[in-house]
């Protein structure tokens, strides 16, 4: 069955970086396109960053200049660097995949941008 696992959330001031990780399991990882959302308190889950199988990558909103996604397609990993942070980036990150007409998301990793 399709596993996603999340890690490397945590507290971070205003301007910080973290480096967020995703390990992938159970589907054909490396011809699908992954994604990063979030989730804030209070509100809907949002779409933050995908990457193809091949590498190509799109960005949504504030994400864009900020945030780099890549993946490691032998290790059927996915990463989500986010530097410049902001109070605003505050959510749960987890990733996703949309596999077999349904849509995957593993549990998340909390990130806490605060001085």
């Amino acid at each position: 069955q399709v596993q996603l696992v999340e890690s490397g959330g945590g507290l971070v001031q205003p301007g910080g970086s973290l480096r967020l990780s995703c390990a992938a399991s159970g589907f054909n990882f490396s011809v699908y396109y992954m994604t990063w959302h979030r989730q804030a308190p209070g509100k809907e889950r949002e779409l933050v960053a995908g990457i193809t199988g091949a590498g190509d990558t799109d960005y949504v909103g504030s994400a864009k200049g900020r945030f780099t996604i890549s993946r490691d397609n032998g290790k059927k990993m996915v990463y989500l660097q986010m530097n410049s942070l902001k109070p605003e980036d505050t959510a749960i990150y987890s990733c996703g995949v949309f596999f077999r007409n349904s849509g995957y998301w593993g549990q998340g990793t909390q990130v806490t941008v605060s001085s």
